[in-house]
């Protein structure tokens, strides 16, 4: 059972929940700490079981969807459904799972995330059909993670607000600017195959390029965000840290070494949202 377990785990890469999970935290105390809401601990719990059913609905309809490109690609070829580890009937019936398990979660917490969850679902499904025909593929895929924050303060609040909006186009540059870089590592299959992505569109070293202005716009958001929330040096150490963390992953991805993009990716990335998550709610509860 629990290597079953595990190989589904494994099929959505549970880990890469950090990237898109401490914002959600945080968008659900900014809730309480700057809209007047109440804490309610079921809310939390719901509120993360909304991320990790999304996400991994989201996650293994893509495994599902791609699944004869990745039989033919050699980085990907490893994966549960190519290598008959997970079968897809049986990855789509996880999703399927996963899609409705979201929205149950979202009827305990109010009428307007339930009302929007299938608006979510598409947008986090849908993503995965994205890049057969638009190399903006990737700002869908940040769009789908910039649902975070918003959605969390939607879960306490019932309302939307600039705050989480803010923070959620920081979520959208960010995840949007680092799926670039991923990308990289894919340019010349998907080019090959058709597909399409902005490193096909653009190049190695444009696509780059544009990963970094994207990350230079995200930095100005987190300025933005400090200065809109009113919030104070704690919330400036967690800040300092994170765009470090996004000028670290261009200092060691180039367009003729693309040996460390997982850590770019991975490693960085997850870093840089639980810190950032760390410091910015302690900002809110002990300044």
């Amino acid at each position: 059972m629990i290597q079953k377990i595990n190989r589904y785990l494994s099929l959505v890469k549970f880990s890469h929940t950090v990237f898109a999970l401490p914002f959600a935290i945080i968008g659900f105390f900014l809730a309480i700490h700057s809209g007047g809401a109440v804490f309610y601990f079921q809310k939390l719990i719901m509120v993360i079981l909304c991320m990790v059913f999304a996400r991994s609905a989201a996650m293994g309809f893509n495994r599902y969807i791609d699944r004869k490109f990745d039989e033919k690609n050699p980085r990907t070829a490893i994966r549960e459904i190519p290598a008959g580890i997970i079968s897809a009937n049986a990855a789509l019936t996880f999703v399927i799972v996963c899609s409705v398990s979201f929205i149950v979660c979202t009827y305990f917490i109010n009428l307007i995330c339930l009302y929007l969850s299938p608006v979510a679902l598409l947008v986090v499904l849908g993503y995965s059909y994205t890049k057969r025909f638009t190399p903006l593929c990737h700002l869908i895929l940040g769009l789908g993670l910039s649902l975070a924050p918003i959605g969390a303060y939607l879960a306490l609040t019932g309302h939307f607000a600039p705050l989480p909006i803010l923070f959620s186009l920081l979520v959208f540059l960010w995840t949007g600017g680092f799926d670039i870089i991923y990308a990289l590592q894919d340019e010349e299959f998907d080019r090959n195959q058709g597909l399409k992505s902005i490193p096909v569109y653009l190049g190695r070293v444009k696509a780059l390029r544009l990963s970094e202005w994207m990350h230079f716009a995200a930095a100005l958001i987190v300025g933005a965000c400090f200065y809109m929330g009113g919030f104070h040096w704690l919330f400036a150490i967690g800040a300092v840290v994170f765009v470090s963390l996004l000028w670290f992953q261009h200092s060691i991805v180039k367009p003729n070494d693309l040996s460390r993009v997982n850590l770019a990716f991975g490693t960085t990335n997850g870093i840089a949202s639980v810190v950032f998550c760390v410091f910015v709610c302690a900002d809110m509860y002990f300044l």
